[in-house]
C-alpha cells in the first residue's frame, strides 16, 4: 500500500485554497462588475419583461399656411388595446366591446384570447368616437386600455385636397403633401408602462412609467388660406353652372414662384378618400394633367419675338384673311373673315392665330424652339408636389412649316398648367424663370422656430427687363381692349390671355364642341403681385371661349385676391372698350346729406334701396366715388339731422 506523505498532502491543499481563494475573487469581482456596472443594463432587462406598454401616438404636425393658420390638425381619437391576461371573463368583454365597436364577436374573441403581452385591436378599434371611448371607460374592465391617438381634421374641410393629401389609419402618410413630408410630420410613439407578474397579472406595488412620445414638426406652406377660399368658392360655382368635365385654378406670386392656392374639381375630402375613385384624389390637375394649351401659348411666342426683335407692336402691321395656308394647310382664325389690318398688338389683342402663325415663321424653328425650351417646356417644372409630368413638345427633327406654325399658337403641343404658370411669371416679372414650390419650411413642433426655409430657386433669366415690360403692357391691353375683357377689374390694371384649346379624343381626331378653355392672368399689371390660371374641361351649353367662360372667373379670383392682400386701387389703367352687351361703369355719386326729394335724379345709371326713417341720407354703400355697373343698386340709409345742422 502506497503512502501519501504529509508534504504532498499539504502541497495539494495549499493549491486547493489557492484555487478556491481565485474563485471567490472571481465572483466577488463579477458580483461587484453586476452590481456597480451592469445592473442598470440588468434592470432594464427585467422590467422589461415584467412591463407592458399601452402605446401613445406622437401628434403629427400640423400643415400651415404662409400666415400660421392652421390647415391640417389633430383631433385626439383613442384607440382600443387590450391584456389578454388581465382578462377575467372573456365573454363579457366580447359582448360588451362588439357593442360599442363594428367587429365580429369571433374576430374580437380571437384577439382577446391571443398569447401576447398586449393585444391592439385593429383596424376596428383605432381612433374611436368620443361617443364610444367614453362606453368603453363606463364598463370599468380590467385588462381594457384606451391609448391615445389622434386623427387629422381639416379647418377648411376639402379645400386644398390634392395638395394636401391625406393619411392612413397608422396616421402614416399615403399622399399629397402627408406622404412626401411623412418624415417631417411623424414623431416618435411613447408609451404608458404598468408592471405585471409571470402570468401577466398587474403588480399594484410598482408605479406606472410615462414615455412621453414626441410630437412631429409642423409644415408652413406658402398657400394663402383666404386665396384659397376664393378659389374654392369660384370653381363651386363653375361645376353648379357649367357641369364640366372637370376644372382647376391656381394662384402664384410670379416674382419668387410661391403658389398662394391651387384646387381643381372633381375633388374630395381627405378623411373619406375612400369614398371616391382613385383617379380623382391620385391626380392633383394642375401639375398632372397635359393638355393642348391654345392661345395661352402665344404669350411665350410673343416674349421670343420681341426679345429678338422680328416685330414691332406698334409699327408694323398684319393682314388678317381668316386664314393662312402653311405646306398645304389651312390653318383658320377664331373669327370668321379674319380681323382685316391689324397692327401686331392688336394681333395679341384678338388672339388673331394667322398673325401668331406669321410670328412663328418670323422667328423660325430653331428660335422659336430654342425659346420653348428655355421657358422650361417640355421638362418638370420641379415644383414640390407629387405626380408631376413633363408635357410633349416637337422634337426639332420632327418640325416642319405647319408644326412651327402650330406651335406658334398653341395647337399640338402637350404641356402642363404649372408649366405654364412657371413660363408666363418669367415673361411677366422681368424674365426670370423660378421653380414653383408650395413648402415654405420646417417649424420646430416643440418651439414654434423656423428649423428650415425654403428660399426661391431662380432656374434663368428666359428675356431682358424691356421684353417682359412690353409683354406685360401687350397683355394688359388683351383684357382692357381685346379677347380678355370679361377679366376687367375696376380700379387695378390687369393683363392677361384667353385660351380655347380642342381636345383629342381616343383616335387622335379632335372633338367636336369639346374644348378646355383657360384663362392666364396677373395684377397689377406694370408691377405684378399675382398670376392667376383657370382652366374649364368642357363646359356645358355655353359658348366654349376662354374669353366668355374663364376669363370673368379670373376677374373674380384677381379683385378678391388683391383685396385680401391689401393692394390698394388705382385709376391709371387703361379704359375698357365696351362691346354688346356690356355695360359701361359710373362712378358712385356722394349722395350722403342728400334731401329724399334730391334723390330721383340720380337714378339714370343707377338703382337706388332706401332704408331707414328720416329725411336726410346719413349713409350709403358702396361709397362715393367706387366705380359699378350701370344699373347696380346703391343703398341708402336716411336718418335725421341734427337741430342746428345744415
Amino acid at each position: 500500500m502506497k503512502r501519501i506523505s504529509f508534504v504532498t498532502v499539504r502541497k495539494r491543499l495549499v493549491i486547493l485554497l489557492c484555487l478556491l481563494a481565485v474563485y471567490f475573487l472571481i465572483m466577488i469581482v463579477k458580483l461587484a462588475y453586476v452590481q456597480l456596472v451592469s445592473s442598470p443594463e440588468i434592470l432594464a432587462k427585467a422590467e422589461d419583461l415584467w412591463s407592458r406598454d399601452i402605446p401613445f401616438q406622437a401628434e403629427r404636425g400640423q400643415i400651415i399656411d404662409r400666415e400660421g393658420d392652421v390647415l391640417v390638425e389633430n383631433e385626439v381619437a383613442p384607440s382600443l388595446v387590450i391584456v389578454p391576461r388581465q382578462v377575467e371573463n372573456v365573454d363579457e368583454v366580447v359582448n360588451e366591446i362588439s357593442q360599442i365597436i363594428d367587429i365580429e364577436q369571433d374576430k374580437l374573441r380571437d384577439h382577446v384570447t391571443k398569447d401576447v403581452s398586449v393585444e391592439a385591436i385593429h383596424p376596428e378599434g383605432r381612433q374611436l368616437s368620443d361617443d364610444q371611448a367614453d362606453k368603453i371607460r363606463s364598463l370599468n374592465l380590467p385588462g381594457l386600455y384606451l391609448a391615445e391617438d389622434s386623427i387629422r381634421h381639416y379647418p377648411n374641410g376639402d379645400d386644398l385636397a390634392h395638395v394636401l393629401g391625406f393619411t392612413g389609419i397608422d396616421n402614416q402618410g399615403l399622399m399629397g403633401l402627408e406622404a412626401s413630408y411623412d418624415d417631417v410630420l411623424s414623431g416618435e410613439t411613447g408609451a404608458l408602462s404598468f408592471f405585471s407578474d409571470a402570468k401577466g397579472r398587474r403588480l399594484e406595488n410598482r408605479s406606472n412609467r410615462y414615455t412621453p412620445p414626441r410630437d412631429g414638426d409642423h409644415l408652413a406652406l406658402t398657400i394663402d388660406a383666404d386665396v384659397q377660399s376664393i378659389i374654392e368658392r369660384e370653381l363651386d360655382q363653375v361645376v353648379a353652372e357649367y357641369n364640366p368635365d372637370g376644372a382647376m385654378a391656381v394662384v402664384m406670386d410670379p416674382s419668387n414662384g410661391e403658389v398662394l392656392a391651387m384646387s381643381s374639381r372633381p375633388t374630395f375630402h381627405p378623411n373619406n378618400y375612400q369614398s371616391v375613385e382613385p383617379s380623382v384624389y391620385n391626380r392633383n390637375l394642375p401639375v398632372f394633367s397635359t393638355y393642348e394649351p391654345g392661345s395661352t401659348f402665344k404669350i411665350v411666342t410673343l416674349a421670343a419675338a420681341l426679345e429678338e426683335s422680328v416685330v414691332d407692336l406698334e409699327e408694323d402691321s398684319y393682314h388678317d384673311h381668316g386664314h393662312t395656308k402653311v405646306g398645304g394647310a389651312r390653318l383658320r382664325c377664331w373669327k370668321s373673315g379674319g380681323h382685316g389690318d391689324q397692327t401686331y398688338l392688336e394681333v395679341v389683342q384678338n388672339s388673331c392665330n394667322p398673325g401668331f402663325v406669321n410670328l412663328g415663321q418670323k422667328l423660325g424653328e430653331e428660335r422659336l424652339f430654342s425659346y420653348i425650351d428655355t421657358f422650361g417646356f417640355g421638362e418638370k417644372t420641379g415644383i414640390d408636389l407629387e405626380g408631376e409630368s413633363k408635357g410633349i413638345i416637337f422634337d426639332e427633327s420632327q418640325v416642319g412649316p405647319v408644326e412651327l406654325a402650330t406651335t406658334a399658337f398653341g395647337q399640338g403641343v402637350s404641356v402642363t398648367p404649372i408649366q405654364q404658370l412657371s413660363a408666363v411669371s418669367a415673361a411677366i416679372n422681368g424674365g426670370y424663370l423660378y421653380e414653383p414650390h408650395v413648402v415654405k419650411g420646417v417649424v420646430d413642433g416643440q418651439t414654434g422656430d423656423m428649423k428650415e426655409s425654403k428660399e426661391p430657386t431662380l432656374k434663368d433669366k428666359v428675356i431682358s427687363d424691356s421684353t417682359s415690360e412690353e409683354v406685360r403692357n401687350a397683355l394688359e391691353h388683351v383684357v382692357a381692349k381685346g379677347t380678355g375683357r370679361g377679366a376687367y377689374v375696376n380700379g387695378y390694371r390687369v393683363g392677361g390671355k384667353t385660351g380655347t384649346a380642342q381636345k383629342v379624343g381616343p383616335d387622335g381626331n379632335y372633338l367636336d364642341n369639346n374644348h378646355i378653355v383657360s384663362f392666364i392672368g396677373f395684377a397689377p399689371a406694370d408691377d405684378p403681385e399675382l398670376l392667376v390660371y383657370i382652366a374649364v374641361d368642357n363646359p356645358k351649353d355655353v359658348i366654349q371661349f376662354g374669353g366668355v367662360v374663364a376669363s370673368p372667373i379670373a376677374g373674380r379670383v384677381i379683385e378678391d385676391s388683391l383685396r385680401e392682400l391689401d393692394v390698394p386701387k388705382r385709376d391709371d389703367g387703361l379704359a375698357k372698350d365696351f362691346q354688346w352687351p356690356e355695360q359701361p361703369t359710373v362712378e358712385v355719386p356722394e349722395l350722403i346729406g342728400e334731401s329724399v326729394d334730391d334723390l330721383s335724379r340720380y337714378l339714370t345709371n343707377v338703382t337706388l334701396d332706401v332704408q331707414g326713417d328720416g329725411d336726410i341720407v346719413v349713409s350709403q354703400s358702396p361709397a362715393a366715388g367706387e366705380v359699378v355697373e350701370s344699373g347696380s343698386t346703391i343703398r341708402v340709409f336716411l336718418g335725421e339731422t341734427e337741430k342746428g345742422e345744415n
